[in-house]
């Protein structure tokens, strides 16, 4: 369930001006809010107020938006299709990569990063799919607001997936 006295400690520091903010308290927010522990330990290592304020009010947004149910479930079946299509519900991918081009070491370098963003694009999805996973309605009572960051987070990182695999296929070096 969502904590409203949390919702609203977020708020009110994002509320003060950023000259008086705690910076730390900020970082421990959004470890709190995303559980990603390697950013907030960058967080701290390089303070950075826009990057955590953008990432914080991004969160806050999503608490307090008008969310209707429809919408979430709506987004859940999309996440379900995108999880089914990338068998992001299996453990990690075989040690041999699929989909390289035989061409590929002969590609720009700008074509071949695509597929080696690709392989994190595909990473961060099975983390945000486990995410969801662990958040579902069989396994505990978890509001929608919760659930939104997760399905757009998937769909997004599904798009710009498909995206990139769409330029890397259909390149042609002639």
């Amino acid at each position: 369930m969502m904590n409203h006295q949390f919702t609203e400690k977020l708020g009110a520091w994002l509320r003060l001006n950023p000259d008086s903010r705690d910076y730390a308290v900020g970082c421990k927010m959004f470890l709190q809010l995303t559980g990603r522990v390697n950013m907030y330990k960058n967080l701290l290592a390089v303070p950075d107020m826009p990057r955590l304020e953008a990432e914080l009010q991004k969160h806050y947004n999503f608490r307090v938006a008008d969310l209707t149910h429809a919408q979430v479930v709506e987004m859940d079946a999309k996440a379900a299709s995108i999880a089914s299509d990338n068998n992001l519900h299996t453990a990690a991918p075989s040690d041999t990569p699929r989909g390289k081009r035989a061409d590929h070491d002969a590609l720009p370098p700008e074509i071949q990063a695509l597929y080696v963003e690709n392989l994190s694009l595909l990473r961060r999805m099975r983390e945000v799919h486990l995410r969801l996973r662990n958040l579902s309605a069989e396994n505990s009572v978890c509001p929608d607001s919760e659930r939104y960051p997760f399905l757009k987070e998937l769909i997004d990182l599904d798009k710009k997936y498909r995206s990139n695999w769409q330029k890397y296929d259909s390149y042609n070096p002639q």
